[in-house]
């Protein structure tokens, strides 16, 4: 089923905030931001054809570099762009073909969760492309550039705070439920108030842990400083670090939050599964109709070079 709308649930209830995209690797957040959220754009070649612009943008505005570091990590950008419309995007264009021969039937909680995994995995596999040009880059940054992306990280926690800690529980639910409300309905086009409620009364009841997602940001934040500065102090390990650091995103080693995560995840895939079902034969056929305007798109990137 639409895995790309089950990722930007776990993106919601895993901690990244309502406008911004799960990490997966240093260079993930936003190299793969436009891929992850081509099935919320009506115009996806455009968006994936900025994407290498608007990656450059994100990852200057946390490092701050340099001219000489900037034609390196534009050079490397392109490199990983050129390298997945060639190679991905086939493959997702082929899962959304699969989607929308499942749009029109209802799905369980476990089929949910297989195509997510699905996704997840390709995500995963993807980014280890981004761990040698990193590995390349991360000796060259200045203790100047260290301190920008400390800042940098200190705005981010302010943001995510903003979106799901202040306030009273009532108001952060609300705000939760209209960001899931505006996603769905981008595919399904208008929700019923039953469809609505179901939503409220399913964030409400999921695991996942505000206070408990922010001190993981923070750790993941102060370990990849840690592993940066490694990298400086020791070049040859460069890698090996960074390699580290990604494992360490994949899989917390903080005690119980891999398998809250994993919880949040689940609950996610049966809120889709509930959602769906309840689904309109109108909604499912525009859920179907989005889904192969972006196979087209998909195709028609994938055959550009």
């Amino acid at each position: 089923m639409n895995t790309s709308f089950a990722i930007r649930q776990q993106r919601q209830e895993g901690g990244a905030g309502s406008r911004r995209i799960i990490a997966r690797t240093l260079l993930l957040p936003v190299l793969l931001a436009t891929v992850l959220a081509l099935a919320a754009c009506t115009t996806a070649r455009l968006a994936y054809t900025q994407a290498p612009t608007l990656s450059y943008w994100w990852l200057d505005s946390h490092f701050d570099f340099d001219g000489e570091q900037a034609s390196q990590v534009r050079g490397d950008i392109d490199g990983f762009f050129a390298w997945h419309r060639r190679e991905e995007l086939p493959v997702y264009a082929d899962q959304l073909r699969r989607w929308q021969a499942m749009a029109p039937h209802d799905i369980s909680a476990d089929e949910a969760c297989q195509q997510f995994e699905t996704a997840r995995r390709r995500l995963v596999g993807a980014s280890e492309r981004l761990i040698e040009p990193f590995a390349r880059l991360a000796p060259q940054l200045t203790p100047a550039q260290l301190e920008h992306l400390n800042r940098r990280q200190a705005r981010s926690n302010d943001e995510f705070a903003r979106d799901f800690l202040r306030g009273t529980p009532e108001q952060r639910l609300q705000r939760r439920l209209d960001a899931t409300v505006e996603r769905y309905e981008r595919f399904y086009g208008r929700l019923s108030d039953a469809q609505r409620e179901g939503l409220r009364q399913s964030l409400a009841a999921s695991p996942w842990d505000a206070q408990r997602t922010q001190a993981e940001r923070e750790r993941r934040q102060a370990d990849l400083l840690q592993a940066l500065r490694e990298a400086q102090a020791q070049p040859a390990r460069a890698r090996a670090l960074l390699r580290g650091y990604a494992e360490r995103l994949v899989v917390s080693p903080t005690p119980g939050y891999a398998a809250q995560s994993e919880a949040a995840i689940r609950h996610g895939c049966a809120q889709f599964a509930a959602l769906h079902n309840s689904a309109t034969p109108g909604q499912r056929e525009r859920l179907a109709r989005q889904l192969q305007g972006y196979e087209k798109d998909l195709q028609i990137l994938s055959a550009q070079r």
